[in-house]
């Protein structure tokens, strides 16, 4: 039979049967005085094995042992048994995480956990800003998880909703900053925020210290969402509440 006969009996493309010449997993047979390959049925049994093989997870690096050697068969099963155990662990996740942010109303691309840390519709905050704050939760969830699990545990073991509810009206009055915000509004909000805060910035002061880079991301994320005062005053707030934890850790007033 021709490579075309061969390839429609076994369900798969010429091509595919090149590939298999190619890397030596299927030999090549003699050609017709015409040139065309010449296959029997012995070529398409030894196809139908790979194809077979290649269903069940077998990589082609792997076959040609496996397709020359019966005694391999039970190693390889065990390893496909507990590949596909691990496939199976992997899915019923993804699919806990799909429920959870469907229960919860998360965009898929935050993770569920962090949605307590969003604005709620009920805080009036701008569009542009709740993107911001969005894109925010993102980085420093990744961050944070990144540096160690525990620092983002402890961030939302922290939060509660009676801490988000004090926080909405200082969350509007951060939106509503501009150019000509007087300075003791500014600093009067300074305040509220580090009072606020402070709590759940020494918690997290507890566990290990994040590396530079995550500080660095999150500002230049912020400078280039905020608006300049804005921006002012989310430094001066990360700053008093670091010289807080520092002097918390050293036991000066």
């Amino acid at each position: 039979m021709l490579s075309s006969e061969l390839a429609e009996l076994a369900g798969v493309t010429v091509r595919t049967l090149r590939h298999y010449h190619q890397i030596g997993l299927l030999p090549e047979p003699p050609r017709s005085a015409g040139g065309y390959r010449r296959y029997d049925v012995g070529d398409l049994v030894r196809l139908l094995r790979i194809t077979r093989l290649t269903a069940l997870g077998v990589p082609l690096s792997v076959l040609p042992s496996v397709l020359d050697d019966p005694a391999a068969t039970e190693a390889l099963l065990d390893d496909l048994d507990r590949q596909a155990a691990a496939e199976i662990e992997r899915l019923n996740a993804r699919r806990a995480d799909i429920a959870a942010l469907r229960s919860s109303g998360t965009p898929p691309d935050l993770p569920p956990e962090l949605s307590v840390l969003r604005s709620g519709p009920e805080a009036g905050v701008p569009e542009e800003m709740a993107r911001h704050e969005h894109e925010q939760l993102i980085l420093l969830g990744h961050l944070l998880d990144t540096d160690g699990p525990t620092g983002l545990a402890l961030l939302l073991d922290e939060v509660d909703r009676k801490m988000l509810e004090r926080l909405e009206p200082l969350t509007a009055r951060f939106y509503a900053l501009g150019s000509d915000t007087p300075d003791e509004e500014v600093a009067a909000l300074i305040d509220a925020w580090v009072t606020e805060l402070e709590p759940l910035s020494a918690r997290l002061a507890s566990s290990s210290a994040p590396d530079s880079k995550v500080s660095a991301l999150l500002d230049e994320l912020n400078k280039q969402a905020l608006k300049p005062v804005q921006h002012r005053v989310m430094r001066r707030i990360l700053h008093r509440l670091e010289h807080e934890q520092r002097s918390a850790g050293t036991g000066q007033d």
